[in-house]
Formats: C-alpha cells, structure tokens, sequence
C-alpha cells in the first residue's frame, strides 16, 4: 500500500515539477511578459473597442468576433460545434436537476417513489452527480472553450469537424454512462460511477476536443497567452491525465483505491472545473465591463500556485482512514496553501465589477459572472477550513459538506457557465436573447434557491456533526435533527429547478430563431432619424 501510494504522491509531485518546467520556459520565451499591458490582450484580439459590451440584451453587440486581419473568428463549422457543446449541456441540466431534487426529497420523504429500483436514492443521487459533473458542466465548459480560445488568441478554431466529433462523442458517453449507472450497471466509486466500458469512448471524446483547442492555441495571432488561456490549456492537459489513470480498471485495490478515488474527485473539481471557471471569469469580467484586470502580475500569480499546490488537496476526505498520516498531512498542508492562488484570484476579479456597479446592474451576465466568482473565493476559503483537523472531525459525514460541495461546483462553476452562456450565444446566434425577463427570473430563482439550499445544509450539518460527536445522544436523534434543514434544502432546490428551466425555455427560443437581430450598419438608424 505504501508504494502505491507514495507513487501517486510522486507522479502528482512530478506533474507539479512539469509545471514549474513549463512556467520557466515560458518566461525564457517571453510567453510571460510580466506587463499590465498584456492585460489588454483579450481587447487587441478583436477588432472591437473596449467599452461596456453585453450582447444578452443589446442587438449592436451582438456582432460575431472579428480578428485584427478581418478573420471571422467562429466561421460556420466552428459554431456548429460550440452550439452543439453548448444545447447538450442544457439538456443535461435539467434532467440532472430534476434527478437532484428526486433525490433531495427522498432524504427527508424516504419512501417516495421507492417501488422501481432505478428511482431509489442510491441510483437517482449517483445519475444526478454524474449528469452534472460530466454533462453539464464538463460539457458547458468546453463549449465555452471551444468560444473563447479562438476569441482570445484571434484565430479561427482549428479542426472543427473532429471537435464536433469529440462532442458527440462524449454525449454519447454520458448518456450510456447514466443510463447503465440507472440499470444498476456501476464502478462503484464516487465520481467514477460510469462503467469503464463508457469511460473509453468518454475519453476518446475528450481526446477529439483537446486536440483542435491545442491546435488553435498554437496558430495563435496575439503576441501573448492571456491568462485565461494558461486555465484553460493547463485543464485540457489535467483532464486526460486524471480521468485516464483514475479509470484503469483493477489498478488500485482497498485504501489504494479509495486513496486514488478522493485524488481523482477532488482534482477533478480543482484542476478541471476551477480553470475552466476561473479562466471563464477573468475573460468574462473584464470584456463586459470594459476595463482590465487590476493586476495582470497577480492573475499569473494564482495559475501557477495551483498548478503546484491543488494536486494532493483532496486526500482530506480521508482523515481518520487507514492510509499513511503523512499524505493526510501533506493534503493538509497543500489545502492551506491553496489561499495563495484564490487571494489573488479575488484581489484581481471582485474590485473590477465592485467598482463598476452600474455594468453589474444592468448586465445579467456579468451579475452571473461576479456572484460565481464571490462563490468561488468563499467555496476554497470554507475547502481550506474544513481539510483542518478540528473542523473536518465535526463537517466529515455530514450534509455540511454536501453544502460546501455544492458551493463550489455550483454557486462557482454554473453561475458562471450561465453568464457565460447568456454572453456567447447572442454572439454566435447574432440576436438577443428573446425573454429578457427570464433571464432575470433565472438570475433570482438560482440566487434566492442556491442560498436557501446551502444555508440550510451548513446549519443543518454542523448540529448534525455535534450531534454524533456527543456520546450522549442516540444517533437517530442527529439524522432526526436534520429534518427541517433537508426540507429547505429541498424548497431551495426547487427554485433552482425552476430557474433552469427558464434558462433552458429561452434558449430553446434563441435557436429557434427569437430575439431581435442585429441589423447592419447601413440599415441602423441614424442619429435624429
């Protein structure tokens, strides 16, 4: 067990070391021009002024990006695939949340909908996480990737056909991969469900998605990577290392396995779905408001810090469990450290929009954008805590850390994937979006919904843990307490499930053709007219 163990310690140590090798090449090719100047990379890739630019709502910027040379940057094919990503990832939404809120209720009404076996928790909990993780938010993820690496490096996508490939591909593996985890057919492991059989064309899928977005970064226009292309390169190299090794069938056994499984689960979130955010964010903010980041020094600052630091985070999980103390410890260590890089990352977004609170007010997507990333400095600073000792012994078992979890995965990531969504699609559609007051209705019903899901899990969990930590009490009197939190958990999902099918209504109808469409220049209307 050592060995197994301290060789995935090592091999996630060595990955560490590749990055440091790869951000000291880099410098030596003045790839990392420490100048505030390169903040205004994403500007000088489009032949599009700075200025408050919200295409959700405003058909004059609606407009398709443009490189400096006159490039259409998403020609035909390459909005196929984004589209494509970006439909398929809605529709796993709703069908995850709709599993999720199955699944909520069933905590507290235990015999709803039990007489058929793929509708019991076990199953419809599992189908839930895996619609989402994999579904949604991977997919909607690289969707918006498959946007934003040619917008920011002014070149047009490289092998669109083989990208929307990919994405077939992959939606083809999640939908096999539920519905065997709905029949019963499993791996059995958190976050790794999804029979390996599936996992083969997932990554396949993966692979045809990586290579185009590699391909376009290196036919790049622009003298310089802004930042949100390191997240987002770094994750399309993360990603396939962690899934492949993780999925191997029969390599790892016992404590080994569990060991591999939390390093899996929590990376996956870290060095998966944080960079894609993250990356998402530090494009998003700025380009709407129109205005740079505060410290470009300091963006690059909280890349780096975590790509050295993420990769043991999550074997925290396994406090109290029969694997080594030192890789405990070093898990420890390494989730302390992780408030270097979301420091920087919350110096560099929250004054941008909190100085501009004109644009938040009146942009739905930047409002989705900014509160995603407020959650994201709160979900790691609560993630630092909790891998503490003292405060793990009281959280580990309880629905607090289904809260935290679901602060990160969801108040971080989805909320920007939705302002993400609400900016590209007009974009690519040339339209606005045609309910205005559904996306305002989707902003409240997730806002209102996600903080009465978490508040009551946080509560509810903490007296949950007290509750098992005292002797003295019974332990059916600490699930007996959780009852009226995992019903507001329950009224919380529920406005949330609302929200998303408001979301998914109204992009349904931009596809369908709604929305006010941008008229060219010549037919716009002059001043006085």
């Amino acid at each position: 067990m050592v060995f197994t163990i301290g060789t995935l310690v090592l091999v996630s140590f060595a990955v560490s070391l590749m990055a440091l090798v790869v951000l000291i090449w880099a410098i030596s090719r003045s790839d990392l021009q420490l100048d505030q100047h390169d903040a205004d990379t994403i500007f000088e890739a489009e032949a599009r002024p700075a200025g408050f630019d919200d295409p959700s709502e405003r058909t004059e910027d609606t407009r398709s990006p443009i490189g400096i040379g006159g490039e259409d940057l998403h020609p035909a094919a390459s909005r196929q695939a984004v589209l494509f990503m970006l439909g398929m990832a809605t529709l796993w939404l709703v069908i995850g949340s709709v599993f999720g809120l199955m699944a909520s209720f069933k905590l507290h009404m235990p015999d709803w909908l039990n007489d058929w076996a793929p509708l019991t928790f076990g199953r419809v909990r599992t189908m839930h996480l895996n619609l989402v993780a994999y579904g949604w938010a991977t997919a909607g993820g690289v969707g918006l990737a498959l946007w934003l690496i040619p917008t920011i490096f002014g070149t047009h996508l490289r092998l669109p056909r083989l990208a929307l490939l990919g994405g077939v591909l992959l939606n083809i593996a999640v939908a096999g991969g539920v519905t065997a985890i709905g029949s019963g057919w499993t791996d059995g492991l958190e976050w790794l469900e999804i029979p390996w059989q599936f996992d083969i064309l997932f990554a396949i899928g993966a692979l045809c998605l990586v290579v185009p977005l590699l391909a376009t970064a290196r036919h790049r226009q622009v003298h310089h990577i802004y930042v949100t292309g390191w997240y987002y390169l770094g994750a399309m190299i993360w990603f396939p290392v962690l899934f492949v090794v993780a999925n191997i069938p029969g390599l790892h056994v016992g404590a080994q396995q569990a060991t591999v499984n939390w390093w899996f689960a929590h990376n996956v979130l870290g060095l998966w779905l944080t960079p894609l955010g993250v990356g998402a964010a530090y494009y998003l903010l700025p380009r709407i408001i129109g205005k740079p980041i505060y410290s470009y020094r300091l963006s690059l600052v909280g890349f780096w810090a975590l790509a050295l630091f993420y990769s043991q985070v999550g074997i925290h999980h396994l406090i109290g469990g029969p694997i080594p103390t030192w890789v405990v410890t070093l898990s420890v260590v390494q989730s302390v450290m992780m408030f270097i890089p979301v420091i920087a990352v919350a110096i560099n977004q929250h004054p941008l929009w909190m100085g501009n609170l004109s644009a938040f007010r009146a942009s739905v997507p930047l409002r989705f954008v900014a509160i995603g990333a407020l959650l994201y400095t709160a979900a790691s600073f609560q993630g630092s805590l909790e891998a503490l000792r003292s405060m793990n012994s009281v959280t580990h078992f309880t629905h607090y850390t289904v809260g935290h979890a679901h602060l990160g995965a969801y108040g971080f990531v989805s909320l920007v994937l939705f302002g993400g969504f609400y900016y590209v699609v007009p974009r690519l559609l040339g339209r606005v979006w045609p309910m205005s007051w559904l996306m305002h209705a989707h902003f409240w019903l997730v806002t209102v919904g996600f903080a009465i899901y978490f508040v009551s899990l946080s509560i509810g969990g903490w007296l949950q843990g007290q509750a098992m930590l005292d002797p003295a009490r019974d332990f059916l009197a600490s699930m007996e307490l959780t009852v009226p939190y995992l019903t507001g958990r329950s009224i919380g999902g529920t406005l949330m499930l609302l929200g998303h099918f408001a979301f998914a209504i109204n992009l349904v109808a931009i596809l369908a053709g709604r929305g006010a469409e941008r008229m060219p220049l010549a037919a716009a209307p002059q001043p006085g007219e």
